[in-house]
């Protein structure tokens, strides 16, 4: 039987300004025994930097920047950085975050060399309104309602100005190319879908606008199972074992509590991530401790970053929207789990 460890919280909020209402949703990366954090820090008002923190072993906190590492500096961020996540590709840093200007929260993307200094590259995800994105998609016929009824509300109008756009949030880069390819997730709700492309320079208006004529081709992970039946979103960047991509993603089920959000893992093939080689039934875990049931936004465990000590995965998540922990478990007896609930091959060709 599959055991998971909540090894317990890992960073709280302090009394510095830019995180006194909460810190969650870390980006991690591990390098040697030492694991680089670069969280959410929010601040009254819900405005929300990164901030940056390093530590020895898996839990514990060696270092701390007094200051935000990362803040918002353009329109695109005018209210918030939010949610990062981080992976290596070559010998680039990606850092992707959510960006949020006040309407319109949007997948943008810093890169670093030496996880000090990033540059700003800005939005990456595109910048389109719900009724185009919709007229695209359904051109080849009708898609799930569940886009409608999560998406309908941002249309193109003007608010103070601004124009409001489909959200697309949660973008996550694979730690390598594939088949020469940089691939990534993001998520329009309800789904999780996948892009490949040979650069970045490649995500034009055009590559999105045919990219949403065939969006069922994109779908990499929709809503199966009871825990997962509102929505489903990307957690942490992709773990590369022998027998497929281990991913850690969130599912939110809608309940009389309100929304419950786990986490949860599946198996993707290693050359062909669109396809879904296994899931599991049930969460790997989901809130049932007192850090996880209240808190900002109660009921969540929001997975977002992994790192790997031996053969245990310690998986960071934010607990209700306002502090960071972590649960641990054994990376092979994960794979063999899921091989267990294996799914019928798909042949779906994406990239």
């Amino acid at each position: 039987m599959l055991h998971v460890k909540k090894e317990g919280l890992v960073l709280n909020k302090t009394t510095q300004g830019f995180e006194n209402e909460g810190v969650l949703n870390p980006a991690v990366y591990k390098e040697g025994n030492k694991v680089h954090m670069f969280y959410r820090a929010v601040s009254t008002g819900n405005y929300s930097s990164i901030g940056y923190c390093r530590l020895d072993g898996p839990l514990t906190v060696e270092y701390r920047k007094d200051a935000p590492l990362l803040y918002p500096q353009f329109d695109y961020e005018a209210k918030g950085m939010e949610d990062p996540r981080i992976s290596k590709i070559g010998d680039d840093f990606f850092l992707s975050y959510t960006a949020y200007d006040g309407i319109n929260a949007l997948g943008a993307l810093a890169i670093s060399k030496d996880l000090e200094h990033f540059e700003k590259l800005g939005l990456i995800v595109p910048q389109i309104a719900y009724e185009e994105f919709s007229r695209l998609a359904e051109a080849k016929g009708k898609i799930n309602l569940k886009y409608l009824r999560y998406n309908e509300h941002r249309h193109e109008t003007e608010t103070d100005g601004s124009k409001m756009y489909l959200w697309d949030k949660n973008v996550i880069f694979f730690p390598r190319r594939i088949r020469g390819m940089l691939v990534f997730l993001h998520r329009v709700r309800p789904d999780i879908q996948i892009v490949a492309v040979n650069e970045l320079t490649d995500l034009t208006i055009a590559f999105w606008q045919d990219y949403f004529l065939h969006l069922d081709d994109s779908i990499v992970l929709s809503s199966k199972y009871k825990h997962e039946v509102s929505y489903i979103g990307g957690g942490c960047p992709p773990v590369e074992t022998p027998e497929g991509w281990v991913v850690i993603y969130h599912a939110v089920h809608d309940t009389i509590k309100g929304y419950v959000y786990s986490a949860c893992a599946a198996l993707l093939e290693l050359e062909h991530p669109c396809r879904e080689i296994a899931r599991l039934p049930a969460p790997l875990f989901y809130p049932d401790e007192t850090w996880e049931l209240k808190g900002y936004v109660n009921n969540v465990c929001f997975p977002t970053g992994t790192a790997l000590f031996g053969d245990t995965l310690y998986i960071y998540y934010g607990a209700a929207d306002e502090q960071i922990a972590c649960a641990s478990v054994s990376l092979n007896e994960l794979v063999t789990e899921l091989l267990m609930h294996k799914k019928e091959p798909d042949g779906n060709e994406c990239i």
